[in-house]
Parts: C-alpha cells; sequence; structure tokens
C-alpha cells in the first residue's frame, strides 16, 4: 500500500507493504522503512532523488513505483517545468535487484517488472516537461537505462556506465532499447556483449550523455540547465518535446511534414505570437503557459 509523507511542503513517498492496523499489537514499536525515492519541488524545478543507497539504488519494483508515482503526481500543472533525477550515494543506480528475478519470485512477478520499468523509461519521455539525469557514480544496466531513457543527462568525471547482465547470465535486452537509441549501434553492442564500462567522457563522446563536469560542479551545471528551461513556455516546450519524439522515429520525409504541421501549430499558440511580438518590440516575453490559441 503506498503511504505519503509530506514535510513542510515538500512531498516524500514511501511505497511497502504495511500490516493491517487490526491484526497489529498496540504495543508494536516496529519503525516503518526510509523512503525510496524522495520528491521535492521549488520554482517549477522537481527533484526526485533515488535514496535506497545500502542496496545502490537498485530499480527493485517497488523503487519503479515510487518513481512512477513521482514522475506522474500533478504532471500536468503549470507549476511544474522540468524533473531532475539524482541517487544518494557512490551508485547512481546499479540496475534491476536481481534478488526479484530468482525462479522464487515466478514469471508473474517477472513480467510486471519489466513491464513497470518500460512504463517509466517511456513516461520519460512522453511526459510534456524534459527530464535531467544528474548522475555522480555508477549507473550500470537499467540504471544506464534510466540514463539513457532522460532528455538531457549531466555526469561527473568519475561517473562510468555499463551494461552488464551478459556477466550473470541476463542479457540487457531492455536496457538496449534505450542505450541503443541514445549511441552508435557499434558502440551499443560492444557495452552490451562485454558488459564493460565506458568512462564518463566517453558516454559523451557516443552521445549517451550530455555533458561531463566536475564533481563539486555538478548541481550548479544541472540547476542552470533547469532554470534555463523554465525561462521557455510551457506549452511550446511540450509541443517541442513531443514532436522530437515522434518524428525520431519516421522517415526523412515523414518526419520533415510532421515538423512543418506542428510548426504551424506552435505558431497558432498565445505563446507562440507572444514570443514573435516581444522579439519584434525587443522585450522579454511574458508567457501564459496555457495552450491556449491566438488563431485557428
Amino acid at each position: 500500500m503506498a503511504r505519503t509523507l509530506l514535510c513542510r511542503g515538500v512531498g516524500v513517498f514511501r511505497f511497502s507493504r504495511v500490516t493491517p492496523l487490526l491484526s497489529a499489537p498496540r504495543f508494536s514499536t516496529q519503525t516503518e522503512p526510509e523512503p525510496l525515492t524522495v520528491r521535492q519541488q521549488n520554482h517549477g524545478i522537481r527533484r526526485i532523488i533515488l535514496d535506497n543507497p545500502a542496496k545502490r539504488n537498485a530499480l527493485s519494483l517497488p523503487m519503479l513505483e515510487s518513481l512512477r508515482e513521482n514522475i506522474l503526481t500533478d504532471v500536468d500543472s503549470n507549476d511544474l517545468r522540468v524533473i531532475i533525477i539524482s541517487a544518494k550515494g557512490p551508485v547512481f543506480s546499479s540496475g534491476h535487484d536481481l534478488k526479484e528475478l530468482t525462479s522464487t519470485q515466478g514469471r508473474e512477478y517477472h513480467t510486471k517488472v519489466f513491464h513497470t520499468c518500460a512504463e517509466v523509461m517511456t513516461l520519460i519521455q512522453d511526459i510534456p516537461v524534459p527530464v535531467i539525469a544528474m548522475v555522480n557514480g555508477v549507473a550500470t544496466a537499467a540504471g544506464c537505462q534510466l540514463v539513457a531513457s532522460c532528455d538531457i543527462a549531466v555526469a561527473t568525471e568519475k561517473s562510468t556506465f555499463a551494461t552488464p547482465g551478459v556477466n550473470v547470465g541476463l542479457f540487457c535486452s531492455t536496457p538496449a532499447v534505450a542505450i541503443g537509441r541514445a549511441v552508435p549501434r557499434k558502440v551499443a553492442m560492444e557495452m552490451l556483449f562485454t558488459g564493460a564500462p565506458i568512462s564518463a567522457h566517453d558516454a559523451l563522446l557516443h552521445g549517451l550523455i550530455s555533458k561531463v563536469v566536475p564533481e563539486e560542479r555538478l548541481e550548479e551545471e544541472t540547476l542552470a540547465i533547469a532554470q534555463r528551461v523554465c525561462q521557455a513556455s510551457r506549452p511550446v516546450v511540450a509541443l517541442g518535446k513531443a514532436t522530437f519524439q515522434r518524428q525520431m522515429a519516421q522517415s526523412r520525409d515523414a518526419a520533415y511534414t510532421t515538423a512543418s504541421k506542428v510548426m504551424v501549430e506552435n505558431l497558432a499558440l498565445k505563446d507562440g505570437q507572444e514570443g514573435i511580438q516581444a522579439f519584434i518590440q525587443k522585450r522579454k516575453p511574458v508567457w501564459s503557459h496555457k495552450a491556449e490559441k491566438a488563431h485557428d
């Protein structure tokens, strides 16, 4: 059962199975488990922090469900402009919890794990606001998949990325969906077949991440990108993100057809016209952040 704790305006989500009150003795002093993820939001920027460093921030089913909840909460609110996903500890995420993938759990549970993981990864690309991965440490298997699924990724110089599933008899087929769309095919295949990690600089070279920064500047650099996103019109960004994802899956000619139609739709938005008028009048635009039309 999902539990929600609120503290000084910051939402903290806890996902765990809780014994019904009727079956628990009144004198029980059992403490609640720590939350798997923490959500914070301020000035349009939502921070989602993977908070299970003792288990290397493994993307267990409860962790994935917690992450999904944090992404979806008020996702259509105009107050939300960008999401940053980060993690506590030296490991961004080690991927799936292998203890969940034994025969003891069974096929039905395994199916649920990978279905939920795929849902989270596609949500990141389908929601109307940009998602930034802020990586300081190791990102492997589904953890690397999470980084590849984000729109932007900023990593420290000490960060590494790998898909080592082949070494434990579980080929990283689902991470390959995101990674294979982010890096050149032969780079992806080498990562998948060998399980060998690549450095942050190689990840940047091959397009897995957007920027490499010193550890002491990670927060500053990531927030600077998020703040720049917040300066733009929310519906314009949402339309642009959706169109980019759509046209990337199309042929060149179909992509131009799609993008050309969307440019016309963009011009019909009030914020689209406001931006043009502000440029002509040499002033800063005043965005409505609403998907209202200026004309048909």
